[in-house]
């Protein structure tokens, strides 16, 4: 018997409307990134919201044919796998580090800071900014109950 299946609780009574991780995914509120998650050795399922996804793992135009989607996609499950290992945590919630490259604009969102560890810019650097951005895991319960991690914004819920 799955959650779903149970009885209606009896303080709250019946559910009205739920919307699913399966959804989610469908929908592209949340990117799937489980396979190369598992490539990092973390077991359960990761997706991150498409928040995260089209700031730090879509390829901006002036990073086209230096980077890839893949590539910026196993930075972020890489640091997660080394902020799961370490790190920040509260609950059932981690914070992660991870440096990205963005388009320079000057714009920085609450999350993210200028990287002043490495002063040699590479080849047409001056196109973009390196900066440490900070994300988060957050451990829940899948549609049936099982353990996932959501990858999402510090201010996201």
């Amino acid at each position: 018997m799955t959650k779903r299946d149970e009885a209606p609780d009896p303080v709250f009574g019946e559910v009205i409307y739920a919307y699913t991780r399966a959804q989610a995914l469908a929908d592209g509120v949340l990117v799937d990134a489980s396979a190369p998650a598992r490539e990092a050795g973390i077991r359960w399922p990761v997706a991150m919201t498409a928040a995260v996804f089209a700031r730090y793992v879509r390829v901006p135009e002036q990073l086209a044919g230096w980077q890839d989607e893949k590539g910026r996609m196993w930075d972020v499950v890489w640091m997660l796998r080394c902020g799961i290992s370490g790190g920040n945590a509260k609950g059932r919630e981690r914070l992660f580090k991870l440096l990205v490259n963005v388009p320079h604009d000057g714009a920085l969102e609450p999350n993210e800071r200028l990287d002043q560890r490495n002063p040699e810019r590479a080849p047409r650097a001056e196109a973009w900014d390196v900066l440490e951005v900070t994300l988060k895991a957050e451990v829940g319960p899948g549609d049936d109950g099982e353990p996932v991690i959501t990858v999402l914004l510090p201010g996201e819920d």
